[in-house]
């Protein structure tokens, strides 16, 4: 059963890790779904094993004893006997180095879908000795190396693909070591708490904003007030004809429309039922999305109308924040 482990280290990265490991793991460990808090690796939670360089070093070691017994060489019962105290010794320092470590998650910031989502894991050493070489490995990522010091925690980012919006969750990950000679392969499988919001993908490009409407919501915006003439803007449709700038017309044959201040601002409204449903659903949530960002960049007050949710406009931070979860767990009443 040994002989398919291969010799995994910070030395060889690459190295392939046959599905037979996890597989022996849930047998002995089944999963029973995120746990809650912080996870101790106890000790019927650290597995070892030996890598392909461990089981090379038991051959040899096997050999060295025949060859020894063959020739009744003392020297040579002297170097079997001494590497396999090394060997021992090595096994316990192995195990020691990620046993009774503590783990718990710590925000994890979103993401928009396409992007990584990059987890963030604190991993604590409650012992007197350093911590070295561990690893973190996320399904089918690339593992993350770290050390720890004594008495401290370390946070550590793992990433993974985000690829469609919603919540994603990292699942099962394993955390590693074969410290100090790699010889033996001591891990954990743990699966925390933990959760990545993942926007939905904003549609490429400048996407143009719908016009603005006035408080009431009827019609379009006309201005900001009746009071005090404050300036022109370029007509759009919907303005008042008694606003159009008649003479700045004559001049440059250009609408133009005045406006004024002391009236009531206009609202910028985002609704999903104004974009054409033959986009689709994905394709109209990304424009939604878009049309989120340039109006938080623009610094212009918006609301978002989705069906069976409003948020009225307003403009800051965890309102733009509010507005794109909304539009990342949305999912249509049929569903």
């Amino acid at each position: 059963m040994f002989g398919a482990w291969p010799f995994a280290s910070r030395l060889t990265p690459h190295a392939p890790r046959l599905p037979i490991r996890d597989r022996i793991g849930d047998w002995i460990f089944p999963p029973k779904g995120p746990e809650a808090g912080s996870v101790v690796l106890g000790q019927r939670r650290v597995y070892i094993l030996p890598t392909g360089a461990g089981l090379m070093f038991a051959v040899t070691l096997v050999l060295l004893l025949i060859g020894s017994i063959n020739y009744n060489l003392s020297l040579g019962y002297v170097l079997t006997f001494l590497l396999a105290g090394i060997g021992v010794v090595s096994l316990l320092h192995t195990w020691r180095n990620l046993a009774r470590v503590a783990l718990w998650p710590a925000k994890t910031r979103p993401v928009f879908a396409g992007e990584l989502a990059r987890f963030h894991i604190v991993v604590e050493n409650p012992g007197g000795h350093r911590r070295l070489s561990l690893a973190i490995q996320l399904a089918g990522q690339s593992e993350v190396y770290f050390d720890v010091a004594p008495r401290d925690a370390q946070d550590v980012e793992a990433a993974m693909p985000a690829k469609i919006r919603g919540v994603l969750r990292p699942g099962r990950f394993r955390i590693f070591t074969v410290y100090p000679v790699g010889l033996f392969y001591a891990w954990s499988n743990v699966e925390l708490d933990v959760h990545c919001l993942v926007y939905a993908r904003p549609e490429p490009g400048h996407v143009p904003l719908p016009p603005a409407q006035a408080a009431s919501g009827q019609g379009g915006a006309s201005g900001a007030g009746e009071e005090d003439f404050s300036g022109l803007r370029t007509y759009q449709p919907g303005d008042s004809p008694r606003r159009i700038a008649w003479k700045a017309f004559a001049r440059s044959d250009v609408f133009l429309t005045k406006q004024f201040s002391g009236s009531a601002a206009s609202e910028l409204w985002l609704n999903l039922a104004d974009i054409p449903e033959t986009l689709g659903l994905e394709a109209r949530l990304s424009r939604l999305t878009r049309w989120v960002i340039e109006a938080d960049t623009a610094g212009q007050r918006f609301g978002l109308r989705l069906p069976g949710i409003e948020f009225e406009p307003a403009l800051h931070a965890s309102h733009r924040d509010q507005c794109l979860q909304a539009i990342a767990l949305y999912k249509p009443a049929r569903e």
